[in-house]
């Protein structure tokens, strides 16, 4: 491996991208791909090189190289994902190099958060971004292909918890969606919030970027714990819209056991720190199932 990465570096260097004998440090953090922050000395500004992974396709966060250089160039200048330089190949797969962002990952006060999302689905997407998920029905067929990639045994108990009530319709609409908004992806610079790891990003409804950042499961992942009650009405509060705030309350049940669905197979994948993620999903979708009982029981 050490000779690999040794030729991905002379690669880079004889294409002119990154400069001859600069410091290489590895990042933590990226659970899909692999990073450095390359600093070149005083006077220059250090850079982030994204080597692409070759892993099997995830089944709700794709992992595109040309998708996430697009939106990059697309948001230049806007104060919600850093500057491009270059997307190229190498030996080692698709490289992405942009310019790093000083600042640590995001995990307290979600009100800005909700504020950039805002500001983020507000704006045009590019052209030819894939069509993101959009309403429960579809929100079920992803789910569905999910569990195709778990033991059989399991994915026919976790389809005995599919929420049992009438299925919101599709959104419509086209907004620019980061697709991947978890607390590792989120760096607090100097301006406010700054969406990093674009890979995966989305034409579709708002509720799903609100859906991932609110995930219990995410929020455990990352900072330790889920966001209590208080964090959560923060964070609507800030994101003002109450149109997609009243879709994302009625979509719910199913982002639970999607994000449930997920972890289960991440498990299966042998990532055995989703077990708590899991755990916390499946008692959110209980707490919608209970609701549910108790409204058609007054009924």
């Amino acid at each position: 491996m050490a000779s690999d990465f040794a030729q991905f570096v002379r690669h880079l260097e004889k294409e002119g991208i990154v400069p001859a004998g600069a410091s290489w440090t590895r990042m933590e953090g990226g659970r899909t791909n692999r990073l450095w922050k390359l600093d070149a000395g005083e006077g220059t500004d250090a850079l982030v090189v994204k080597l692409y992974s070759h892993a099997a396709p995830n089944p709700m966060f794709p992992n595109q190289p040309e998708a996430e250089e697009r939106v990059l160039r697309h948001l230049v200048g806007q104060g919600v994902a850093p500057e491009c330089h270059a997307l190229l190949e190498t030996p080692l797969g698709p490289c992405l190099i942009y310019r790093y962002l000083p600042g640590a990952p995001w995990r307290t006060d979600p009100a800005p958060v909700a504020r950039q999302l805002r500001r983020l689905h507000q704006m045009p997407a590019p052209p030819d971004l894939r069509h993101g998920v959009d309403g429960a029905a579809q929100i079920i067929e992803q789910t569905r292909l999910i569990l195709s990639h778990v033991p059989q045994k399991q994915s026919r108990e976790h389809e005995q918890t599919l929420p049992r009530m009438a299925l919101p319709g599709p959104s419509g609409q086209r907004a620019l969606l980061h697709g991947d908004v978890v607390p590792g992806n989120l760096v607090m610079a100097s301006e406010g919030p700054v969406l990093i790891d674009w890979q995966c990003p989305a034409a579709g409804d708002p509720a799903e970027d609100l859906a991932i950042f609110l995930s219990p499961a995410m929020q455990q992942l990352y900072c330790g714990r889920p966001l209590d009650k208080a964090e959560r009405a923060a964070f609507l509060a800030a994101y003002d819209d109450p149109e997609t705030i009243a879709r994302f309350r009625a979509l719910a049940p199913w982002h639970h056991w999607r994000m449930a669905a997920y972890c289960l197979w991440r498990l299966h994948q042998g990532a055995t720190d989703y077990a708590e993620g899991y755990a916390l999903e499946r008692a959110a979708l209980c707490r919608y199932a209970e609701s549910a009982a108790a409204r058609d029981a007054v009924l």
